[in-house]
């Protein structure tokens, strides 16, 4: 007898893989948006200044333009973008109103801490129509919002200042630890954005918000250190299948 009658090939165990949990909150808020009839579109990731920030009313003496904030690449001109906002920018110069986009991706800041990263990702919106209010934004927003943490979560707004917005706000949540956690950043549409993108802004207003994933990820997920989701953790990773 062949001693091939008596092999067993050895079992392997299936540790089949599945999407990273960054992915996974991302996909699902743009599908939630979807839902709201967003649709979603796309950018680069390495911009110009004018679309990172010029067309947004960023001026040249904002912080956030100088090297310690920014990564600049291939030239002065050019930057690893700071927020997924210059993709609004491009969807508007292509279309007319009324309008609704949804983007999502990767964005670069000089920061490094528990709570932050050099590179994160953001998922926004923008809705730009007649008569759009800071009402409708509050609907929009109460609305996403329950759809991510439930009916019962308590919701606050405070004023805030993003240039390209007026007005504009940061909204919270209140965590189950009874502490105020800070969710995403919103506001109406500044007239001069609109005006750069060529929609006349006495006719046409806008909202726009915007929700970092990894912050959402941290509270859906009940992880303390953003830096987690980057170790490569397996351990960790397999948590989430």
């Amino acid at each position: 007898m062949s001693n091939l009658d008596n092999y067993k090939p050895p079992i392997i165990p299936d540790n089949s893989g599945t999407l990273h949990p960054i992915n996974q909150t991302k996909d699902y808020l743009l599908k939630v948006l979807a839902e709201m009839g967003f649709k979603k579109v796309h950018g680069p990731e390495i911009e110009t200044e004018e679309f990172n920030f010029d067309m947004l009313n960023i001026k040249k003496s904002h912080p956030a333009r100088q090297m310690h904030d920014t990564f600049y690449v291939e030239g002065k001109n050019n930057v690893l973008r700071t927020h997924t906002s210059p993709i609004q920018i491009r969807t508007m110069l292509e279309s007319k109103p009324p309008i609704a986009f949804s983007s999502a991706g990767k964005v670069y800041r000089k920061d490094d801490d528990a709570t932050h990263l050099p590179m994160f990702h953001q998922v926004e919106g923008i809705y730009v129509d007649e008569n759009v209010t800071f009402a409708n934004l509050k609907d929009l927003v109460h609305r996403i919002l329950h759809e991510l943490f439930g009916n019962n979560v308590e919701i606050r707004f405070r004023p805030s200042y993003f240039p390209f917005t007026e007005p504009s706000a940061e909204v919270d949540i209140l965590s189950e630890s009874g502490k105020w956690l800070e969710i995403l950043g919103c506001g109406i549409v500044n007239p001069i954005v609109l005006r750069n993108c060529n929609i006349d802004s006495k006719t046409y207003s806008g909202l726009a918000f915007g929700l970092g994933v990894e912050r959402i990820a941290m509270l859906k997920y009940g992880v303390n250190d953003i830096r987690e989701f980057y170790k490569s953790n397996l351990d960790f990773l397999a948590q989430f299948k």
